[in-house]
């Protein structure tokens, strides 16, 4: 099977769990949309169009869930740094 060529306006995301796994983001300007696709080794298994001008409200979303997730991190490090010393 041919794999099918990631568009010059896109990136590919690995997942964690397997490199055979991934999450393809591409923007069609022409159609105003971004699709996010999901691929199992050359497959694609499924795809979501999103609005272009829906993007801000997924960025909003996922800048949220990193902030949070991200001070969970620090305060996890911090705690066993402290366990550690003591």
């Amino acid at each position: 099977m041919t794999p099918t060529p990631l568009p010059l306006t896109g990136e590919i995301y690995l997942d964690a769990r397997s490199p055979s796994r991934a999450l393809r983001v591409t923007w069609h300007h022409e159609s105003g949309l971004v699709v996010l696709s999901l691929w199992r080794e050359n497959v694609c298994t499924g795809t979501f169009r999103l609005a272009i001008d829906e993007v801000p409200d997924l960025i909003d979303v996922l800048r949220a869930g990193l902030d949070a997730s991200y001070s969970v991190a620090v305060e996890r490090r911090r705690a066993d740094r402290l366990s550690d010393a003591g």
